[in-house]
Order: structure tokens, then C-alpha cells, then sequence
């Protein structure tokens, strides 16, 4: 094997051989690590990440960045539950609108993917920076969960909902079902489908993908639709685990999941990048949270070793460019 196929196959493997190095070192550190207990915990804990990750892969992918999931989780959350509990009132009408648990779902969900084609046509028919466009959602979304709750939690959301972030299925938590059945879905969407080789394709070179006829536009705001529905979904998840949707849900999560997608080898010039790579990611962030936690180290200095595997992430990324 010469130089350059070993260090493909390095760069190829390096995420896997880094959580195995931090499993490896956190079990001999801390007789707590590797126990059925906290790796369910592990796992539940990052699923939230997963599913917002996911969403941020195929933005990168394309070229893009989405600062917004954070806020979209949070107004997504906050509209279901406000939803589930005290209806929609119409005062116009005399009316107000009871919704059950599915109703409640479907339009947080449904609150997440306009807010997310609100991203995607400022980015292509306004043609606003992705880092602009989603900046500025990002302030939206957080004011209009601010003025939804009116500064308030809403909390009692019934044990039917709270299943979906605390419940188990064959003694695995529910949120980590879910998240594992999303990322199943996109790993075929981004590998197996049309879609996917197009999303590819404008990632590598836009204006190539362009002078080839497809329809840029046109993927980039399914891209970011998809992403906001992924957030959507992580904040049901939220919402659900803690049953309570706080108006300051999500602060910060759009940077865990950027990392994730970084740390799992996701080019941040896009083009380049898998949905399992994201996985392993996500891994490692919650790894090496939860290691953290456990040795008692101050949340101060987790931040400051977060930052500097975020920087080994793209400093690893930049190089690899350079040796291809």
C-alpha cells in the first residue's frame, strides 16, 4: 500500500478509530462508562443531536450552513405543546380548535418546514448568504417561541406525548428509535436516489451542476425545507423528554451539530460527506460529553475541549483536501 492509499484509508476511518480511542480511554478512566445504563443514556442524549444533525448534513452538503435549527427546535417544540394543551383559540370566530397528540405533531412539524423553505428561499430567490439568511431566522424563530409562550414554560403535556422522549421499545428508548429509523431513511435518500447524486453534485461544483441542468434552486430549498423538518422533530423530542417546551430550548444546539457534522468528516466547502459519518459525529460529541461528565470535569473546560476537537475536526479536513 503506498503513501497516498493509507492516508485515504486514514481519513476514510478516522472518525470510527477516534471513538474507539475515546471508548477505550474513558472505560479504563471511569468503571461507570460502560454499563448498559449510560450507554442507553449516551444514546438517547445524542438522538436529539442526530436528528438535527442529519438535517445539517445535507445543508453542508449543498454548500450551505444553517445557524437556525437551534430556534426552529425551540418555536417547533413550543407550538406543539401550546397546541396540546390549550388549543388553537380564534376570538374572530368565537372558536377555539382542541388538538389531540397527532394533530399537535403534525403541525409542529409542519412549523419547522416553513420556517426551513423561509431559509431556503431567502437563500436561492433572494440570494442571501446561507450564513446571513439562517442568522437572521435564527433571531426570528427565538422571538416568535418568546411571544408564542409568552416567556413561560408550558408544561403537563400528558403521559401520551411524554412517551415519545421517555418511553422504551424492546428496552430501547423511543427517541433513539426514531432517530436511527431518520437516519436509515437519508443514508438511502443521499445514496440511493436521484436527489442524492444531484445534492452531491451541487455540493462539488454548483456552477457545473448548473451548466448541467439541474435544477439548483430547486434542491437547495428542499435541502433546507428537509433540514427544518428535522429540527422539528428534535424539538418535539425535547419537548416530550423534559414535558415541558421552555422558551430557551435549543441555545447552542446548532453548534453541536455543526461539530458532529465536521468531526464525522463532512466537508464544510460541501460536496463531500456521509450520513454515517454524521452518526459517528454525533458519537463522539456524546461520548465525550458524557465521559466528561462522569470525571467530573468543570463545564467551563468541556466547552474549551469541545472547541478544540471542533478545530482537529477541520484542521483534519483541510488537510485531507490538500492530499487528494
Amino acid at each position: 500500500m503506498n503513501r497516498k492509499s493509507f492516508t485515504e484509508q486514514l481519513a476514510r476511518f478516522q472518525s470510527f478509530l477516534a471513538l474507539a480511542l475515546m471508548v477505550v480511554a474513558l472505560s479504563l478512566a471511569s468503571h461507570n462508562f460502560l454499563t448498559v445504563d449510560n450507554t442507553m443514556n449516551v444514546l438517547r442524549q445524542i438522538s436529539i443531536n442526530l436528528c438535527l444533525s442529519l438535517g445539517m448534513t445535507l445543508v453542508i452538503l449543498s454548500g450551505g450552513i444553517d445557524l437556525s435549527v437551534g430556534s426552529v427546535l425551540a418555536l417547533s417544540g413550543a407550538v406543539a405543546a401550546g397546541l396540546l394543551k390549550n388549543g388553537l383559540a380564534l376570538p374572530r370566530f368565537n372558536l377555539l380548535v382542541q388538538f389531540t397528540m397527532p394533530g399537535a405533531i403534525v403541525a409542529g412539524i409542519a412549523v419547522g418546514i416553513v420556517l426551513g423553505w423561509a431559509n431556503g428561499v431567502a437563500v436561492t430567490r433572494f440570494k442571501l448568504p446561507p450564513f446571513v439568511a439562517t442568522l437572521g431566522m435564527l433571531s426570528i424563530a427565538r422571538g416568535l417561541t418568546m411571544l408564542w409562550t409568552g416567556g413561560f414554560p408550558v408544561t403537563g403535556l400528558g403521559d401520551d406525548f411524554g412517551r415519545l422522549g421517555t418511553g422504551h421499545a424492546l428496552g430501547i428508548p423511543m427517541p433513539v428509535w426514531i432517530s436511527a429509523v431518520l437516519v436509515v431513511v437519508f443514508i438511502v435518500v443521499t445514496k440511493r436516489t436521484r436527489f442524492g447524486r444531484h445534492l452531491y453534485a451541487v455540493g462539488g461544483n454548483e456552477r457545473a451542476a448548473t451548466l448541467s441542468g439541474l435544477a439548483v434552486p430547486r434542491i437547495k430549498l428542499m435541502v433546507y425545507t428537509l433540514g427544518g423538518g428535522l429540527a422539528a422533530v428534535a424539538g418535539l423530542l425535547v419537548t416530550a423528554r423534559l414535558d415541558s417546551a421552555t422558551p430557551n430550548a435549543g441555545l447552542g444546539y446548532e453548534l453541536d451539530s455543526i461539530a458532529a457534522v465536521v468531526i464525522g468528516g463532512t466537508s464544510l466547502s460541501g460536496g463531500r460527506g456521509s450520513m454515517l459519518g454524521t452518526v459517528l459525529g454525533c458519537l463522539i460529541i456524546g461520548v465525550l460529553n458524557n465521559g466528561l461528565f462522569l470525571l467530573d470535569v468543570s463545564p467551563f473546560w468541556q466547552q474549551v475541549v469541545k472547541g478544540f476537537v471542533i478545530l482537529a475536526a477541520v484542521a483534519a479536513d483541510k488537510i485531507g483536501s490538500r492530499l487528494e
